[in-house]
């Protein structure tokens, strides 16, 4: 296999992703977990009320269901997508769209058809960063070849891979590029606020059912995951990072398995460069290849965001509004890259470690991450059209009290009532 012509395939794969700015659009994904009303606990997979009869029930409403032999994992309705993750926390994704407003539409439409089916089991549903009761022990794992390898293969990896698969939550926004520079001063800008981005939506005050000192949980749980596919992508803060440099990230490191017409193929320890072969490895396998490695900031054919915890509605909204407010608007772009210019991976790393002790108030290029939080958010209100403004309206009103997800549940919580602490994270009914 030629490694320059595996560069060039997977250089032509991300630029294929190239739009015109005007049709820019964005794309989010939310985590959500299904509890308990009374008890907070995890409502399992399997049983006579667990989550693959809400999925069923879903079905019956119009959804087209996805099965793995007899068991339905997934569900898709024009634009919305559900699908589950390991610990079967019920993940929706909505199509891109270039106004916020589509977005909230779909995501409300998504809300009005799932929560009377909860509500009739006694159940609700949580944007939060990890499970506010339940401990990873006791949650079982999705009936899912593919999450039984990786499983697997995070028994040798970090010590808290299987707290990343089945105990955590988060917001995924991803965002458009027009051509190589473009995506460069995108990719290497948001690399360089991923502490900002952690801190700014933490959202995990409980760990494994206690209460968690330790700030932005969910960051720590991916530093101790697996270092081959986890974290900053090397060189992504270099002044000349490239869709070459992405697709040589991609090339060295294994993705535990692939998929060859419709088949699962373990691969253990193989890279990616002993597996694709130009010309003959299939858009599909390498779709698969792109997806099986989660750094703070991935490629595919758009840039996606991955560093904030969930966070429930409206507050979800205002993640995406920032996002394109800053990263939208050209001017407010080339400020930011300007702005970002001499932090280096080193700085972010110690950011990030830092950010665990003193979350908002952490150190990073001269300022403290509320600090810069605030300015993104004036930049933000300045590159989005007035009838998106509102949607910031959410983190306005928490930073401008010096808070964060996290800390205002850990407000909540100060009489030691623990669903008082995560009501405002229980997403309702309009």
């Amino acid at each position: 296999m030629d490694y320059k012509e595996q560069i060039k395939v997977l250089e032509d794969y991300i630029r294929q992703g190239e739009k015109e700015i005007e049709n820019f659009k964005l794309g989010m994904e939310i985590e959500h977990f299904i509890l308990d009303k009374e008890s907070l606990k995890t409502i399992s997979y399997y049983g006579e009320n667990g989550v693959e009869t809400t999925l069923k029930e879903m079905e019956e409403m119009g959804w087209k269901g996805s099965y793995e032999g007899e068991y339905l994992l997934g569900l898709e309705k024009g634009d919305l997508n559900v699908t589950l993750e390991p610990g079967s926390q019920f993940e929706l994704s909505i199509n891109a769209k270039s106004k916020i407003k589509d977005l909230e539409t779909l995501y409300l439409q998504f809300l009005d058809e799932v929560l009377p089916i909860l509500e009739s089991k006694g159940q609700v549903l949580a944007s939060l960063g990890y499970h506010p009761l339940t401990q990873i022990d006791e949650i079982k794992l999705l009936p899912k070849k593919r999450y039984d390898i990786m499983f697997n293969h995070f028994k040798d990896k970090g010590s808290h891979a299987h707290n990343m698969m089945k105990g955590t939550g988060a917001l995924q926004v991803a965002i458009d590029y027009s051509s190589e520079e473009n995506y460069h001063k995108k990719f290497r800008s948001i690399n360089a606020l991923s502490p900002v981005f952690y801190a700014l939506f933490e959202n995990a005050l409980f760990f494994e059912k206690e209460p968690c000192s330790t700030h932005n949980l969910r960051s720590y749980v991916w530093l101790n995951c697996d270092d081959d596919r986890a974290g900053t992508v090397k060189g992504a803060l270099d002044r000349d990072f490239s869709y070459k440099d992405y697709a040589k990230y991609i090339l060295e490191r294994p993705p535990i398995f692939t998929i060859r017409n419709n088949e699962i193929i373990k691969t253990y320890d193989k890279k990616v460069k002993e597996i694709l072969e130009p010309g003959l490895t299939s858009k599909e396998e390498i779709d698969h290849l792109m997806s099986m490695f989660f750094p703070d900031v991935r490629t595919k054919k758009y840039i996606e965001i991955r560093m904030m915890d969930s966070v429930p509605y409206p507050l979800n909204f205002s993640v995406v509004a920032l996002i394109k407010g800053v990263f939208y608007n050209e001017e407010n772009l080339e400020t930011l890259y300007n702005f970002i210019e001499k932090i280096s991976y080193e700085d972010v790393y110690k950011a990030k470690i830092d950010m665990l002790t003193h979350g908002l108030e952490t150190k990073f290029a001269d300022k403290s991450i509320l600090e810069i939080g605030k300015w993104l958010l004036e930049l933000a209100e300045s590159g989005l059209e007035d009838e998106e403004v509102e949607y910031l309206k959410p983190l306005k009103d928490l930073l401008d009290k010096g808070l964060n997800p996290y800390l205002y549940t850990k407000e909540q919580y100060k009489t030691g009532d623990r669903k008082k602490a995560i009501e405002w994270a229980i997403i309702r009914r309009r």
